[in-house]
């Protein structure tokens, strides 16, 4: 029998329209004692006042009139969404020469000269340059689905069980407006992925947290997989509120690699509860050390509770490509396309097109076990100077982040870190 998943209301009304066709002492990164610009403390500002106002020019005599208030959505004073997030903080953070800014999983190599060159192929085309269909370019799906169905362990259906999205990121609060009610509950491991959020909270979903433990002695050596998570912990976190959990696997910023064991008893409590599963697997494509990548989805039962969520940017180098995907059964993928329809309506096309022809030939290519020897080569460089410098950190088997203690590093009382993370804990 399948599951029966309540959809939000605002998507039942707009489905017959579709076209057919971490924990605060940790760190994830250790950076230099280089901070932002005064000027990014508007945000904070606006946060605490829920007003703004514009900034009116003088009138012909010289007299500047009072500017007009208006108010901002509540939705705007739920998940730290007016809090500047880490990506705003350090691109404009002013860097010395001499710094090497790891606070973000910021690429410093451009994707592949073959993928890159499909991209300026589809730019010379006319299709290319106009909309794509919701769904997303039939070349793109059918790629995703050559290349995911083996994973899957079955054949998907190009119409309507893959969905393409602008980034991962959208693809996921499609999925948010499409399902959650006010008032449903949505459980977050924590640490989690920042943007999680307030796209939970702007559909008016409430997250519930329940943290992934760290290693109980920080002194040893540890690795991704000595982060757990307490099942007794979880099972009590759910209540008749909760609509859905969110796993994510390669884990962000641990770096923790589910194990099948893990995954399934996340999977007995979804069945036992009637939950849906948000899977975020975006880092799919980088799990080291021969870790097996296991997905949720398969698990019994799983398939048809389950949206598993991936990305071209993190395939391929181009995350501001922002081209996603989410894979499903029709019965989760059509209201979130009919959701998704009315958010963004497609994604970029030449892109699409371009992500379609890295997936096309990745395999022929050896791309992506190339790739994982590259980034295990990185992180072994990096983990080193760590080792030199003797801070501790956890060993991650999979995406890009590590974890490093910073409790031994010593600054200074009267430090005089800027107004925009006031209140934030020393892990930001």
């Amino acid at each position: 029998m399948l599951p029966l998943l309540a959809l939000s209301p605002r998507t039942v009304i707009k489905t017959s329209g579709i076209p057919s066709a971490f924990p605060r002492p940790l760190l994830r990164a250790f950076v230099s004692k280089c901070w932002i610009h005064r000027s990014l403390q508007w945000s904070a500002g606006i946060s605490q006042n829920m007003t703004t106002e514009a900034t009116p020019h003088p009138n012909e005599n010289g007299v500047i009139p009072k500017a007009p208030q208006f108010a901002i959505s509540s939705r705007m004073a739920t998940g730290r969404a007016m809090s500047l997030d880490v990506w705003s903080i350090f691109n404009a953070a002013n860097l010395p020469a001499d710094c090497i800014n790891l606070g973000q999983g910021y690429m410093n190599f451009p994707p592949p000269q073959w993928v890159k060159e499909a991209a300026d192929e589809a730019l010379g085309t006319v299709s290319g340059n106009h909309y794509s269909h919701p769904k997303g370019r039939p070349r793109l799906r059918e790629a995703i689905r050559d290349h995911y169905s083996q994973y899957f362990n079955r054949t998907l259906n190009v119409e309507t069980e893959i969905l393409v999205s602008s980034g991962a990121n959208e693809g996921q609060y499609s999925a948010w407006v499409a399902w959650l009610e006010p008032g449903d509950e949505v459980i977050l491991f924590e640490p989690y992925f920042d943007q999680y959020l307030p796209s939970i909270t702007f559909n008016h979903g409430v997250p519930v947290y329940v943290p992934i433990h760290p290693p109980e002695d920080l002194a040893k050596a540890t690795t991704s997989d000595d982060w757990r998570i307490d099942f007794e912990e979880l099972r009590r976190a759910i209540t008749p509120k909760t609509k859905m959990i969110v796993v994510n696997t390669p884990h962000n910023p641990i770096g923790k690699v589910f194990k099948q064991e893990e995954l399934q008893k996340i999977a007995d409590l979804a069945i036992e509860y009637n939950l849906m599963v948000m899977s975020d697997e975006v880092y799919d494509c980088l799990v080291f050390d021969d870790r097996p990548h296991v997905r949720i989805a398969n698990l019994p039962g799983m398939w048809e509770r389950t949206i598993t969520v991936g990305s071209a940017g993190k395939s391929f180098a181009c995350t501001g490509w922002r081209v996603g995907w989410l894979i499903g059964p029709e019965s989760l993928i059509g209201p979130t396309l009919a959701a998704q329809t009315r958010i963004v309506f497609c994604t970029n096309s030449p892109l699409q097109e371009a992500a379609a022809a890295g997936l096309e030939q990745a395999v022929q290519r050896g791309y992506f076990e190339k790739q994982i020897q590259e980034y295990t080569e990185r992180r072994d460089v990096l983990l080193k100077y760590f080792d030199e410098i003797g801070l501790k950190y956890s060993l991650p088997f999979g995406s890009y982040f590590v974890l490093v203690d910073i409790s031994q590093v010593q600054i200074p009382e009267d430090y005089p870190f800027p107004e925009t993370i006031r209140g934030r804990g020393r892990d930001f």
